[in-house]
């Protein structure tokens, strides 16, 4: 596990690594899991700084409104659409995922 970035950084990260494979949540359900329940915003400039995607799994995390999001890793959006693709999550549908 990465041990250099904000100690709030390195708590997404840690985080990241729980959402289990082929589920996704929102920058906001990171936020409350951890606490910070208006730290959405925090929560995905810590998501752009993931120094290991995707042994992070920082592909898993998307907007609340069922958007895909950004994905500051090689490859970018289309990589974080093929990473989720490769986890059976239905990019068309997403928001049944967040529950």
């Amino acid at each position: 596990m990465p041990t250099k970035g904000t100690k709030f950084q390195i708590k997404v990260w840690n985080y990241l690594t729980k959402i289990p494979t082929g589920k996704v949540r929102t920058y906001l359900q990171v936020a409350k899991a951890l606490g910070k329940p208006k730290s959405a915003r925090a929560v995905a400039n810590a998501v752009a700084k993931n120094p290991n995607p995707p042994k992070i799994p920082c592909h898993r995390v998307i907007r609340s409104d069922g958007q895909i999001g950004g994905y500051s890793a090689a490859g970018g959006i289309v990589r974080k659409i093929k990473l989720l693709r490769k986890e059976k999550i239905n990019i068309n549908q997403l928001l049944k995922y967040i529950n």
